[in-house]
């Protein structure tokens, strides 16, 4: 038998988005000597591509604004929420060891959070909260991870503006404004102009934000803690005795070795969105598996998800819908990449567009979250039919906020119009036969949108009557921030496709993120978190971040029961000043 290197460690964590590295850090915060393996030559997963926005009712930074709940609002949303999907201990988990995670990292890692106080939850059913459950991580400089900062990845190129990314909130409001504010415009100025310099100087933007920044904040605190961070590493098997899982086959720049994990391994490679096969069985409208472009990076196959398989754990695709959908557009080609999804979070929900089938018509309220937006495009569609819908919208919206991937003023739309992505008509009849809409029923839903849309009313679909579409509009915009008339050509349509951020069927665990297997037994030595597991929201999607949020707890109370740790935060703290671990004052 060909001798294979050994590697001891006490944890292996298998991928490096936000729930394996909160998990490698919680554990290494205590003691435990911990490896990451990522099989590609970057950190970051998903997550580094992401909002970087959690879902975490009753949290620290809301508490100190002065905002407060008890936990029975949060509860009784998600109970209205899930329906028979709500599991009552995950919930009372990511409810009551939430808040205890944030402080966790607060105070003893490189990770700081901005809050999300003005942000709602996505619908309106009782215990639904108007704000204050949400958090993001802080910007973050880049060079602060040293040379690590060559092994982040970069965020999605198609969401950034040449390779600068814009922070939700002060950052996107401020550059919508510019061509209006001379407050905003020397904001972007100021902002372009320091994106310029570090592009020079270092060959990317160290100015992160969003997800890329909560990847960065983790990563830095993985070092810190003294994690062995490897890439190029990939898994290609479980190791098991008797009882329980005690390491993995690694295949390390080309190097297979044996990894043995005393304590466990950790399942955090990103669920199976570039699964074709398993896509096909999971997904009901792409009985091929290709019918679905997903946003999250191709690296994710559903590897964690095979492993945990091949030792018995049980995958959980018993849930409301499998993938938290999105609807994207496809770039024809990017940065050297052929056909990228762009994912389409942001500009539906402005005043002067409306989103259409072929037949013209519309489908949904366009300011609905993405989730929603993609099963009301798949309820509508007859079967057989190919599921897509367009965007369309006026010169001045086109202008004011771009559409898609199409950026707004200053940037020109004759290079999306030669790829092919942007549609443009001087009329809407015009425009109908570029993209193969019904003209007729084309003009007739403009001109019935436009008569109450002027009057910042929806009698169809009430769009911008909810909080969540009401700040996802533009404030400046009345009586209704979500709504104004479509009236001045030329016209601009872009194809909408489904798509999704990730998959939520993954393998099944329990409140310590312990995998389970067909009959709900604990699999001795084997978590799963992130994408890898099954949605505790049991594939429904209640709020923005339900995916950051659980992933980040859960890694956390992942890393506490490897390390056999189950203390409160005061505890938590009092060990860590008592063994002098990590960074408590970054």
């Amino acid at each position: 038998m060909k001798h294979e290197p050994i590697l001891d460690c006490d944890v292996l964590v298998l991928g490096s988005g936000a729930g394996g590295l909160a998990a490698a850090v919680t554990a290494a915060a205590q003691g435990l000597r911990v490896i990451v393996a990522e099989k590609e030559d970057v950190f970051g997963g998903t997550t580094a591509w992401s909002g970087g926005w959690m879902w975490i009712p009753r949290n620290p930074l809301a508490t100190r604004a002065g905002i407060r709940e008890d936990i029975e609002g949060p509860r009784t949303y998600l109970k209205s929420e899930l329906g028979a999907q709500y599991d009552a201990a995950k919930a009372d988990a990511l409810l009551e060891r939430g808040p205890e995670m944030i402080e966790f990292f607060e105070r003893h890692t490189a990770v700081r959070f901005i809050d999300g106080n003005r942000i709602p939850d996505f619908h309106t059913t009782p215990g639904a909260g108007t704000g204050g459950r949400s958090v993001c991580a802080m910007p973050f400089d880049g060079r602060a991870l040293g040379p690590l900062i060559d092994k982040l990845r970069a965020p999605l190129s198609v969401t950034t503006i040449k390779g600068m990314a814009l922070a939700s909130g002060q950052d996107l409001a401020h550059f919508y404004r510019a061509t209006r504010s001379l407050q905003s415009a020397l904001y972007a100025s100021s902002r372009l102009a320091a994106f310029a310099w570090q592009k020079l100087r270092y060959g990317r933007s160290m100015h992160l934000v969003n997800g890329n920044a909560l990847a960065a904040r983790l990563l830095k605190s993985a070092a810190d803690c003294g994690v062995d961070l490897r890439t190029r590493a990939k898994a290609i098997g479980l190791l098991r005795d008797a009882t329980r899982v005690t390491g993995a086959r690694v295949d390390i720049e080309g190097v297979v070795h044996q990894v043995r994990a005393a304590r466990g391994v950790v399942l955090a490679c990103g669920g199976y969105p570039h699964d074709l096969a398993r896509r096909a069985r999971t997904f009901a409208y792409t009985p091929s598996g290709h019918e679905h472009w997903s946003a999250a990076p191709r690296c994710n196959t559903g590897d964690g998800i095979r492993l945990g398989e091949s030792v018995g754990a049980h995958f959980d695709d018993a849930l409301e819908a499998p993938a938290a959908w999105a609807p994207v557009s496809i770039v024809p080609e990017h940065a050297g990449v052929k056909e990228v999804a762009f994912p389409h979070l942001i500009e539906r929900a402005k005043p002067g567009v409306i989103a259409v089938t072929r037949a013209g018509k519309r489908f949904v309220n366009e300011a609905s979250s993405y989730h929603d937006f993609i099963g009301a495009l798949l309820d509508t569609t007859p079967a057989g039919d190919e599921v897509c819908a367009w965007l369309v919208c006026d010169h001045r919206f086109q202008r004011r906020y771009g559409l898609g991937f199409s950026k707004p003023f200053p940037f020109p739309v004759g290079p999306y119009r030669r790829s092919g992505y942007l549609k443009r008509g001087a009329t809407l009849a015009a425009l109908a036969a570029q993209c193969g809409i019904d003209a007729n029923a084309l003009a007739d839903t403009v001109a019935s949108y436009n008569q109450y849309a002027s009057r910042g009313f929806d009698p169809q679909f009430h769009k911008g009557s909810t909080p969540y579409n009401r700040v996802q509009g533009d404030a400046g915009q009345e009586p209704n921030p979500c709504l104004a008339p479509i009236e001045n050509g030329p016209y601009y349509a872009v194809k909408l496709l489904p798509g999704s951020l990730g998959t939520f069927a993954g393998i099944a665990t329990d409140a310590h993120a312990r995998a389970l297997d067909s009959s709900g037994r604990v699999i001795d030595g084997l978590y799963a978190v992130g994408n890898d597991s099954a949605s505790m929201m049991g594939g429904c999607y209640p709020s923005g971040g339900i995916t950051l949020g659980p992933a980040m707890t859960f890694g956390y109370l992942a890393g506490l029961s490897l390390a056999r740790f189950q203390h409160d935060i005061v505890g938590i703290t009092n060990y860590f000043h008592s063994k002098g671990q990590c960074n408590d004052t970054v």
